[in-house]
């Protein structure tokens, strides 16, 4: 299993991250991402893969003024 923003997912082992972001239904555009503790550059989202007990953290950008 994996954990998203601390909910633990099963079946995105050994999935791309750019994959598992889809299936969450993430806009790549919008967001940031890192993977226990490390900023992913959005270039390398489809070459990350993603390993079971890996701890995924996704920020929305929220815009206001």
């Amino acid at each position: 299993m994996v954990s998203i923003n601390g909910v633990q997912k099963a079946g995105y082992e050994e999935k791309t991250l750019s994959d598992v972001l889809a299936a969450e239904t993430y806009h790549v555009n919008q967001i940031a991402v890192e993977i226990n503790g490390e900023i992913v550059s959005k270039s390398l989202y489809t070459e990350t893969v993603v390993h079971s007990g890996d701890c995924i953290e996704v920020v929305s950008f929220v815009g206001g003024g």
